[in-house]
């Protein structure tokens, strides 16, 4: 790791991490080491043309889960990752399911221990083939061999170059076109959940979309969004107070829960290029819980679930630590709110039955 990553840049790519940076975070003890824990938000891929040593995949999954919290489950969130190669394209992302697939059958061996890896899969279709899409989502269930969950079509886009929308040819409003909410509501349809994923300031997005398509199970990613590069950087009374209006009005859609992670980059609240060694989780916690706390006072308990985010997060902080620091912010619920919070709701939005 180096000063070189300057935090307009944060948004914009996804660096390998560093391993022997993240050894040098202060260990801790961990916190709660009984409490269920369900990840309702990884990837795995392998990067091997776009990014070089970016490989993660089971073994680097179950490295950092058994680093000591009571992970009994996750849920694998689509990442562009082994696409097929060839057919149709809008049929292509069901090469991800088959992929992601195959590895929860060797979880579920119990080969590798008892954690049921990728429990539930989020998948990529592309919503705006409207009633086009109920095909592509067949073969999603197909593959998935009873673990498909749902779809995440990310929506990010912002005016500023600085930013890095979710695809090169994003375009504003996606979740406003009418193809768009009929394929959502072929989605709902099937009993299937939607990700939703953009930036804080698009959240009015989120809002319409949950009350025109008021039978879809919207899970709302990483804290709506917040942007804190950029644009937005020193701004952050401003950001706080403009997203949780938008979050306070979201709370009215009751199909809507929210995933509490995915702030590492985007929110870019310390520069985890120039630093010697990873905060550690007390200092995490700082950083994230006027918005997560936030989300928790709003949507209460069992509208929230904590997500990993891994690897991702893995540029500022090792997995022990992200979870000691989850544990930090909920420090003040209940024995019920902290079940729900980290395992109760995702076992029920992503119907994980037993996990």
């Amino acid at each position: 790791m180096t000063a070189s990553h300057q935090a307009t840049q944060f948004g914009r790519s996804i660096q390998a991490p560093s391993e022997a940076w993240l050894a040098k975070q202060p260990p801790e003890p961990i916190l709660e080491p009984d409490l269920p824990i369900i990840d309702t938000h990884h990837h795995f891929w392998d990067r091997a043309t776009d990014r070089p040593g970016h490989r993660y995949l089971l073994d680097e999954l179950l490295a950092d889960l058994n680093t000591g919290h009571n992970i009994v489950a996750t849920v694998f969130l689509e990442c562009r990752s082994m696409y097929r190669a060839d057919g149709r394209a809008e049929m292509r992302p069901v090469g991800e399911t088959e992929f992601v697939n195959g590895i929860a059958a060797m979880s579920a061996s119990g080969a590798y221990g008892s954690i049921r890896v990728a429990a539930g899969i989020v998948g990529y279709a592309d919503l705006t083939l409207g009633d086009r899409v109920e095909p592509v989502l067949d073969a999603h269930i197909r593959a998935g061999g009873g673990r498909f969950r749902g779809v995440r079509h990310s929506a990010g886009w912002d005016a500023s170059d600085a930013i890095g929308n979710s695809r090169p040819d994003m375009r504003p409003h996606l979740y406003e076109r009418a193809d768009f909410r009929a394929g959502l509501a072929r989605l709902a349809a099937l009993g299937l959940s939607f990700d939703a994923w953009l930036y804080h300031p698009q959240l009015a997005d989120v809002v319409s979309l949950a009350r025109a398509v008021p039978g879809a199970s919207i899970i709302m990613g990483h804290v709506g969004g917040v942007l804190g590069y950029g644009p937005y950087a020193g701004k952050a009374d401003e950001v706080f107070a403009s997203w949780k209006r938008s979050m306070t009005e979201l709370t009215v859609c009751p199909n809507v829960v929210v995933k509490l992670g995915g702030m590492m980059r985007r929110l870019a609240a310390f520069d985890y290029g120039a630093v010697a060694a990873p905060p550690p989780s007390e200092e995490l916690a700082g950083y994230w819980r006027p918005y997560m706390e936030t989300c928790i006072e709003l949507f209460g308990a069992n509208r929230c679930t904590f997500e990993s985010n891994f690897p991702v997060e893995k540029v500022g902080t090792g997995y022990a630590s992200l979870w000691n620091a989850f544990k930090r912010i909920a420090a003040g619920a209940s024995a019920d709110e902290k079940r729900a919070l980290f395992s109760g709701t995702a076992r029920r939005v992503y119907r994980l039955g037993d996990a």
